[in-house]
């Protein structure tokens, strides 16, 4: 059994949010891992993994203070593995389109019936609120060329999508 957990909290953007909640807990003992936190429409999200030798309902109230404080929702779940288990992105893909239903299922299905694996996946809608543009960065990994990925996602252009595919450059040395 492992003793990391998955901590997810939500709550309104503002400032200080990160401060108080990683001092809270450094103070009940924790050490963090990987995490990711993100603005997203007005609202704030961290996902991080800590590891603490508590259960998850510990770390739960050594957090209920901050959480109160900053208006946060809080969740945890026991996870398998750590942290430094890293898979390293070799594709990029930019998808550009305006705004409609659908259009990460479609993309993420076309990717996955490739194999491609989804490590990291950014969007946001932008332009003008009556005619909204949907933009979608993914980074992840497959072991296809870049030519199978293009032809997956060949139906996709064909709706006024805008594809673009490419490698990831990593710089190793």
């Amino acid at each position: 059994m492992s003793d990391w957990n998955m901590l997810t909290l939500v709550g309104e953007d503002r400032p200080g949010i990160v401060a108080a909640v990683t001092r809270a807990l450094f103070d009940a003992g924790c050490h963090l891992g990987e995490a990711s936190m993100i603005r997203l429409g007005g609202n704030f999200t961290i996902m991080l993994m800590v590891r603490d030798a508590r259960p998850a309902i510990g770390l739960e109230e050594a957090l209920a203070p901050v959480a109160a404080d900053l208006g946060l929702r809080c969740h945890i779940d026991p996870v398998s593995g750590g942290p430094h288990r890293h898979l390293v992105p070799n594709i990029q893909v930019r998808v550009v389109g305006a705004d409609r239903a659908g259009i990460v299922a479609e993309v993420t299905e076309a990717l996955a019936a490739t194999g491609f694996n989804i490590l990291e996946l950014e969007s946001d809608v932008c332009g003008d609120p009556d005619q909204p543009v949907y933009i979608m960065h993914i980074q992840g990994c497959s072991t296809e060329p870049i030519e199978d990925l293009t032809e997956a996602l060949a139906g996709l252009r064909q709706r006024g999508i805008s594809v673009e595919i490419s490698p990831v450059e990593t710089l190793i040395g």
